[in-house]
């Protein structure tokens, strides 16, 4: 991956939802001029949600999401819109597209389902080359859903520069979306990166978060030194002065404490990344959560990864192992990967999260209200370390946790 590429769990992602055969799939190929969604005449033809990864002028990058119809049937179709249900917790705006001027019950559930997780709905009558009354089409959407549908034929591609110019002014600002490193370094200060060179950063890669933190730093001016672990106090000494901030792998906080320079701020890749596309006040008060687990405790360890497992792993074996060092062999612990985690999280103490490099900030926000809303506390890989550590009350988190 270059320092250009623009990773798919930091693009707006844009959900479709609609019947079966309202012409989804065209209206994706509309909007990016190019056939990137399978169009058939045939109802249900897509399944699982397809995620496509494109640029819109005036947006920049953005991931689209084509579902399957929500009025689906059978066995297999209830397995597609429950597919279509988890897309939304993805999904930062949307598309609802119409056929007709029929609005049903499903329509208006899923525009309440999408209107629930305040995100923003643009309306779309779609085919209206075959729509004998487009006006009072319109007029019945409007009534019934609240909602100023847009007219547009994705064969013909009437109306799709309209439906472009409204998705720019619907998409969130840029400047309301969160910065990794927050207020903790500004222009012209010298930060330090601590990198460590693993198992899992195999030999000339680097690992997506130390990328996006690396891009993020030059473009905001600062000067960052990259250093490994092994070569940490002869970068120190080789500075002038200390360091305004030093970022390391969560897993080198004892080692690495020590050594820190009083002036120095210190934090983590997946404590910045807690922040950056989650709560990270949320996340520090459930790892003072871990005070309270007993033997008879079960935790919840979710990854956003599906990488085999690997020696050494954070997730699945570092951190259980520090649990049950300090709770005992009893301690029940699940690992769950990807889309997987549990509807009910009731039977758990404690869920703690990676740094999610691979999810966008809604999916992990929708996990943490999940959490909220069942009364169970949640965390984080960096703050977990942290805590276990003994210095969670020594790094930093930026101004977002002291607000």
């Amino acid at each position: 991956m270059s320092l250009n590429d623009t990773p798919r769990a930091d693009r707006l992602h844009i959900g479709i939802f609609g019947r079966r055969n309202s012409g989804k799939s065209s209206l994706i190929n509309a909007l990016t001029g190019q056939s990137v969604a399978i169009v058939s005449d045939v109802a249900g033809t897509t399944a699982d949600p397809v995620y496509k990864s494109m640029e819109i002028h005036g947006i920049g990058p953005v991931v689209f999401i084509d579902t399957a119809g929500f009025d689906d049937v059978g066995e297999l179709g209830t397995m597609r819109v429950q597919k279509s249900g988890d897309a939304v917790r993805k999904t930062d705006m949307a598309l609802l597209v119409f056929s007709s001027g029929a609005c049903g019950a499903d329509e208006i559930e899923w525009l309440k389902r999408l209107q629930s997780s305040k995100i923003p709905v643009i309306a779309v009558l779609n085919k209206i080359d075959t729509v004998a009354d487009v006006s009072q089409s319109l007029t019945s959407i409007e009534r019934a859903t609240g909602l100023k549908a847009l007219p547009v034929s994705a064969l013909n591609g009437t109306g799709i520069d309209a439906l472009r110019e409204r998705l720019i002014q619907t998409a969130p600002e840029s400047g309301e979306r969160p910065s990794i490193t927050g207020s903790l370094c500004a222009a012209g200060d010298v930060v330090v990166l601590v990198m460590p060179q693993d198992i899992q950063a195999p030999q000339g890669r680097l690992i997506l978060p130390q990328v996006q933190t690396i891009r993020e730093l030059l473009d905001k001016k600062c000067i960052p030194v990259c250093v490994t672990t092994d070569q940490l106090d002869g970068a120190l000494a080789a500075l002038n002065e200390p360091p305004r901030l030093m970022i390391v792998d969560s897993q080198t906080f004892a080692a690495v404490y020590p050594k820190k320079p009083e002036r120095t701020k210190l934090t983590s890749f997946s404590v910045l990344f807690a922040g950056f596309k989650g709560d990270i006040g949320e996340f520090v008060r459930g790892a003072r959560a871990i005070a309270g687990l007993t033997a008879s405790s079960r935790v919840l360890i979710a990854e956003a990864c599906t990488h085999a497992p690997l020696e050494e792993d954070i997730g699945r074996v570092k951190i259980p192992r520090l649990l049950r060092q300090r709770f005992g062999d009893e301690l029940g612990i699940d690992i769950v990967r990807g889309a997987d985690f549990p509807e009910d999280l009731c039977p758990y103490s404690l869920v703690i999260h990676c740094g999610a490099c691979m999810f966008n900030r809604r999916y992990v926000l929708s996990r943490i209200a999940q959490c909220r809303a069942q009364g169970v506390p949640i965390t984080n890989y960096g703050v977990v370390m942290a805590y276990m550590t003994g210095i969670l009350e020594k790094i930093d988190f930026g101004a977002e946790l002291r607000a």
